[in-house]
């Protein structure tokens, strides 16, 4: 009997997929690359589904790759040959959602969206809100500890994961963390998990920090420039100046041209780069019109206030379109350094040098307000390596990024994609030490082999 007959056994057929063609439809990830040959997936519906496979994976010696919705975008989640693909897609209730304390219990498969949609029926939401807020999950935004537009205010997934409920490889069923908003027992084992790219556990469930929803509608503006690097100074004045934006977003010229081949949003032959803004905060029209006055004084051609909820979710669905806008140009290679604010005008001016140097397209957009930039890499789509010349271009980017004080990765992880620079950034110590906890969780080495360290 096969290793996977036994799985199929326990978890009966309609829990486990051997088809081929539909294994391949849940090995990949949102990047070009091209998975291995997994033996099966199995499709999550309870905690107990996945501590069965571990046990199974564990006695038959087979890798487990954990995934979520498969919106990720460093192959985090691509499958390896001979491994099992564990999905928690289905795993999608909300457990709880106790307004009284702000927080909520959701599994691993619930969608980011409609968690924040649930909890504001009760004027709370959940803050953490990636670009694919609306078909990736909570559990791969633990995974990767994604962020979002509006982490420059409100922080990242990890500032919202209070506690986990994770199953190890060896099938044992771990609680970190607390439901308290306060806690310092013992080591963060909850930390550790976030953004551990399933390399340590399977996260089955989490408890998470829901906040008061702002009480009006946030004000938003759109700022246009002449050059990038105005707009980056505008990011570090407002910033300097303390107007506390809840978002705040730069597109570059390649993704606005992107956006308006697709949709056509007329945009002006001068502008060279747009920068969006919005504050949630009580006087937020107040601080939006001071954030516009910083904008004209750096720079900017034309800036537009929304005047209406309307007006500002247009405002902000312009920078939801920038990937598939960029999708429909070629193939990504999808990049995310982030750098101190103070240095966000001279890691844009290092990209564009880059992309001119090497002659690739590069289309760049950022979470400007914490300086986690998106530099996109596009190639002929159909090619399943990106060509020498936009690894050349990348390999430049990084090495800027940190030499100016800044990390490899500011939200989307290591994955597969960035383990041939994380050396630069970890040194030899961090990765020795980082190994020795792996070994710790996962001494089969069993979870996510070849990803995150």
């Amino acid at each position: 009997m096969r290793p996977i007959d036994a799985l199929v056994n326990s978890l009966s057929e309609a829990r486990v997929v051997t088809d081929p063609d539909v294994i391949d439809s849940y090995a990949r990830d949102r990047t070009f690359l091209e998975p291995g040959k997994p033996l099966g997936v199995v499709l999550a519906t309870s905690r107990d589904d996945v501590v069965t496979t571990m046990k199974w994976a564990t006695e038959h010696r087979v890798p487990v790759v954990p995934r979520g919705a498969g919106t990720g975008l460093a192959g985090a989640s691509v499958a390896g040959d001979g491994s099992i693909v564990l999905s928690l897609a289905k795993m999608t209730s909300i457990r709880e959602l106790s307004p009284a304390d702000e927080i909520a219990v959701v599994e691993p498969g619930v969608i980011t969206a409609d968690l924040d949609k649930a909890a504001r029926e009760h004027g709370l939401m959940y803050a953490p809100d990636p670009s694919s807020y609306e078909i990736s999950t909570i559990g791969g935004n633990l995974a990767t500890n994604a962020g979002g537009l509006r982490c420059v205010k409100y922080g990242v997934t990890r500032d919202s994961a209070l506690g986990l409920e994770v199953v190890l490889a060896d099938g044992r069923i771990l609680n970190t963390g607390r439901r308290t908003m306060k806690g310092v027992t013992g080591y963060d084992l909850t930390g550790l998990f976030v953004g551990s790219e399933g390399t340590l556990g399977v996260i089955t469930a989490a408890t998470v920090r829901l906040r008061r929803a702002p009480a009006a509608p946030p004000a938003t503006f759109a700022a246009e420039f002449g050059s990038l690097r105005d707009a980056g100074a505008a990011v570090s004045a407002i910033m300097a100046a303390g107007c506390q934006p809840s978002l705040m977003e730069l597109l570059d010229r390649a993704t606005l041209e992107a956006i308006d081949d697709w949709r056509n949003i007329g945009l002006e032959a001068t502008t060279q780069a747009m920068l969006i803004g919005q504050s949630d905060a009580a006087d937020g029209q107040a601080v939006v019109e001071r954030m516009e006055s910083i904008c004209t004084g750096n720079g900017a051609s034309f800036v537009a206030v929304s005047s209406s909820p309307a007006e500002a979710e247009e405002l902000i669905g312009l920078r939801r379109l920038a990937y598939g806008a960029k999708e429909r140009q070629g193939a990504c290679l999808v990049e995310d350094v982030c750098v101190p604010r103070s240095v966000l005008p001279d890691m844009i001016t290092a990209i564009e040098a880059a992309g001119e140097r090497h002659g690739v397209r590069i289309a760049t957009v950022a979470h400007a307000g914490d300086g986690n930039l998106h530099p996109v890499f596009i190639f002929e789509h159909g090619t399943v390596e990106p060509p020498p010349e936009v690894w050349a271009a990348a390999d430049e980017v990084f090495k800027q990024a940190l030499a100016l004080g800044g990390t490899l990765t500011g939200e989307h992880g290591v994955g597969l994609l960035k383990r041939r620079w994380l050396e630069l950034e970890s040194g030899p110590v961090s990765g020795e030490l980082q190994r020795g906890i792996k070994a710790v969780f996962d001494p089969l080495g069993l979870l996510n082999p070849g990803k995150a360290i």
